[in-house]
């Protein structure tokens, strides 16, 4: 007896007057193997979606041994090339993707009753694709159609108006007792946290342990190798590119104690006997997609509070148990409660293609319980329009449980090659060498030789398609790459990548990924071809381009792909116009007081503004002085040439006003009763003023003025030693009150100079 066992009746008796049930389950409340059967009361077919193969394949499994019989018979599964099933299974459980195939087929589920979806929370992408399309049937089609929501760890209430308000039912489940503790902060490595965990739990019976990857699962085995040497326990991995008999190593009982390595594969699976204790490291391995490059990323990540409470229940399935979480209970506390939805971060290229196969070519058609970003679907939209996998293609390609660009390379190589790449790029197969047509002569694991041996049937090659380098262009179009010196990789969407030994000069990006602790997305699998096959798609382009080391324009002209050069040429005479812009605005960028005398320059527009409030002239602005300094630039080339004319540019700005006018109103320059001439200055936000020695004003009665007689000049009087005496605008108030003084001490001072009494 299983604790959900108590309200199947209410789960039955629901169904019969509502289409629509939520079912929320603790963990080890039997959820996924107890109602599934008892749906099939309700008549026709029970379909039941989880979110991963091993949860399918385990969960018909333990189903068909509580009836008695083989999967096969009355329960199957039914997971990406592999369906086992007969005319009389009425119960299947299969994997979230392969229900969006069937619809492709069979539109309106003809004999299908109920469909599950099980461990809803993870939100994949295919789950919520799942949910809107039954959503959508049943409101369309089959208003007899019931849906039901399962999960242990679910935020029911969305959901349940999302199904119309529907009814929940709630199991507590049947956990036993647990003792969670968390650890404090440690830098040790992780697999050295795990192997320390271990030891102190592994008394008590078999250990859980969650980790983010492969990779940390390995490092993981080796640091608890002598360990479980020594005490004569069994280390099992678990993770989705192992064999099923691998997988089913690490699930079923085994005479030794279990140390199992585990993925978040684990987190919502069927119950694992014998577990008593989990060590969670608190951190998944999360795919999402970089919005603005489409390229795939993997980041480790913190798990939710939902996932910490799924890992934690795993312990207390069968008995009482212990987890030991490797972080602190700050750091369990300030976690977010929930995931977030696959359908929010990841790429859409797949599930479009999937929409349009069924004539849904506008997502947004769909009634969606989060809606993707639109960002997201415009990308996906152009990528299919670019794989020509609109309309008529679409159907192409989605005969194929492939993503696009894999059913693309597919259906253009039409042959074994093509067969053997799609399979290799699809199963996830860990390879040596980083060379497309290297690993496609090289020995394929399980993986890949079951899914080559699948798309063989399913493709039938004719060979008759184009070689397997055009096949790969044509499904990765966008991700074309050059080898350039120092080990940079130039991509055709303008970014630039990593990658160890490219395997010729171009080449296809196959896998690339962006990691957040790189500065570059680094390149792991490529496929050589040559630049010709680019040409049909190139564009030319020629122009002007700034060389920074030699610090002149170039004439440039180049055949790209998309943003990537091909071919180049430099040399030739730049275009006269287009040079002078260029030049004129590395200039600016640089420090146009490189080239000028900053303080002259400042001046002279400082003149220009002083004359523009005192006058019809106008303010010179900074267009004013890029436009004069373009022309000023016209048949130069480089920085040394503008040097060497940069005495032209004010005369250039000079050119832009009335120049007879800007002298009237603001002179450069006053002629002195001594005869000699002075410069007079002007600066902004103050008056204009001369300086000259005292005796250079001998004879001016009254300060000298501008603006047409308007302003009086600030007049700095100087000592023979070129040193300030006074500064005034009132000259004649000056020889008045001031003078006999002046005289008096400059006289001491400098007896050779003449001092007369009158000078005004």
């Amino acid at each position: 007896m299983l604790p959900v066992d108590s309200i199947l009746p209410d789960v039955l008796a629901s169904l019969r007057t509502h289409p629509n049930l939520v079912i929320e389950a603790a963990p080890g409340a039997g959820k996924t193997t107890r109602v599934p059967p008892a749906l099939l009361a309700l008549g026709g077919q029970v379909l039941v979606l989880e979110p991963r193969r091993i949860a399918a394949r385990m969960s018909a499994r333990r189903v068909a041994l509580e009836m008695g019989q083989q999967v096969g018979e009355t329960i199957g599964y039914q997971v990406r090339f592999e369906d086992v099933g007969g005319p009389n299974t009425r119960l299947k459980f299969l994997t979230e993707g392969v229900l969006t195939r069937r619809l492709l087929s069979d539109p309106e589920l003809q004999g299908v009753g109920t469909v599950v979806l099980d461990e809803f929370h993870e939100r994949h992408l295919e789950t919520d694709l799942a949910l809107a399309l039954l959503r959508r049937l049943q409101r369309t089609k089959r208003p007899d159609l019931r849906l039901v929501v399962m999960s242990a760890t679910l935020a029911a209430e969305p959901v349940r108006a999302y199904l119309g308000n529907c009814p929940a039912l709630r199991s507590d489940g049947r956990l036993f007792e647990l003792t969670v503790d968390h650890l404090p902060y440690s830098a040790a490595p992780l697999e050295d946290q795990v192997a320390g965990a271990v030891a102190k739990l592994y008394l008590r019976g078999d250990v859980l342990v969650f980790l983010p990857g492969a990779a940390e699962i390995r490092r993981a085995e080796r640091t608890c190798g002598p360990l479980a040497s020594q005490a004569g326990l069994l280390i099992a991995p678990l993770y989705g590119d192992l064999t099923p008999a691998e997988q089913d190593r690490a699930l079923e009982p085994a005479r030794q104690t279990k140390i199992i390595l585990a993925t978040n594969i684990a987190e919502s699976s069927v119950t694992i006997e014998g577990v008593r204790a989990v060590v969670d490291s608190g951190l998944a391995r999360v795919a999402s997609d970089s919005p603005w490059t489409g390229l795939p990323m993997l980041e480790v990540k913190r798990i939710s509070k939902a996932s910490a409470k799924q890992r934690a229940g795993r312990a207390g399935r069968t008995g009482p148990g212990t987890v030991l979480r490797l972080y602190t209970a700050e750091d369990f506390h300030r976690r977010p409660e929930h995931d977030e939805p696959e359908i929010l971060r990841r790429e859409l290229s797949q599930l479009v293609l999937q929409l349009e196969a069924m004539g849904i070519p506008a997502p947004r058609q769909l009634e969606w319980l989060d809606a993707p970003p639109t960002e997201a679907l415009e990308a996906a939209i152009t990528l299919l329009e670019r794989l020509r996998a609109r309309g008529a293609g679409a159907a192409k390609l989605s005969r194929f449980p492939l993503h696009p660009r894999i059913a693309r390379l597919l259906v253009d190589g039409d042959s074994k090659e093509a067969c053997r790449a799609a399979a290799i790029l699809s199963s996830g197969q860990r390879i040596q060498t980083n060379d497309l047509l290297h690993a496609v002569d090289s020995e394929p694991d399980f993986r890949t030789r079951a899914t080559f041996d699948q798309l063989l049937r399913q493709a039938r090659p004719q060979g008759r398609g184009v070689s397997l380098g055009h096949a790969v262009l044509a499904a990765f179009p966008d991700r074309v790459g050059r080898r350039r010196p120092g080990g940079v990789v130039l991509l055709s969407n303008g970014r630039s990548a990593v990658m160890k030994s490219p395997p010729s000069e171009f080449f296809v990006a196959v896998d690339v990924e962006e990691r957040s602790d790189k500065g570059a997305p680094e390149i792991r699998l490529a496929c050589p071809i040559e630049p010709d096959w680019l040409l049909d798609n190139a564009t030319d382009r020629s122009g002007v381009e700034w060389n920074k080391q030699a610090e002149r324009v170039e004439a440039v002209s180049a055949m790209l792909y998309d943003k990537l050069v091909i071919d180049e040429d430099r040399g030739a005479l730049p275009d006269p116009e287009a040079a002078a812009k260029l030049l004129s605005a590395k200039v600016v960028e640089a420090g146009i007081e490189r080239f000028v005398d900053p303080e002259d320059l400042a001046e002279f527009l400082a003149r220009v503004a002083f004359a523009a409030e005192h006058s019809k002239i106008r303010e010179l602005s900074s267009d004013d002085v890029q436009s004069a300094l373009e022309a000023l630039c016209y048949g130069l080339r480089s920085f040394a040439d503008v040097k060497a004319a940069a005495e032209r540019l004010i005369p250039a700005l000079e050119a832009k006003v009335d120049a007879r006018l800007l002298e009237d109103v603001a002179p450069s320059k006053l002629k002195l009763p001594s005869g000699r001439t002075t410069r007079v200055r002007y600066e902004r936000g103050k008056p204009p003023w001369v300086a000259s020695r005292l005796q250079d004003f001998f004879g001016m009665k009254e300060s000298p003025k501008v603006a047409q007689g308007k302003v009086p000049l600030v007049v700095h009087l100087l000592a023979p030693n070129q040193r300030p005496v006074q500064t005034t605008t009132d000259l004649a108030g000056f020889w008045v009150r001031l003078y006999p003084q002046v005289r008096k001490e400059l006289g001491r001072r400098y007896p050779r100079h003449a001092w007369p009494e009158q000078v005004g």
